[in-house]
């Protein structure tokens, strides 16, 4: 099975955008599970975010998706990001929640 990784990371703006749906499930549970294994176990901080990335690109890898897909798709991932954080700079910061 291909794997494109361009429609992994284009927003559709539809109801069902997969990336949405998955950005909404890594915020509101992957997050927060990376910190409280970190503080339970006295990791030093990011570090299971880190290192489970690059171990999950690895799987990717691993499937034969080309490194270079790997780094242009992640790239444009971190590029929104950062947009991101600079748009919630600007609106007085990031939407406060439960968490």
């Amino acid at each position: 099975m291909a794997i494109d990784l361009h429609k992994l990371t284009q927003h559709d703006q539809g109801e069902d955008c997969p990336v949405c749906h998955t950005q909404q499930m890594v915020r509101g549970a992957l997050i927060p599970a990376a910190a409280a294994w970190e503080v339970s176990e006295e990791l030093p901080r990011f570090s299971v975010a880190l290192h489970g990335a690059a171990e999950l690109l690895g799987v990717m890898l691993g499937e034969g998706v080309a490194r270079e897909e790997i780094d242009a798709a992640l790239a444009k991932l971190l590029d929104d990001i950062g947009r991101g954080i600079g748009e919630d700079e600007v609106m007085g910061g990031p939407p406060q929640g439960n968490a």
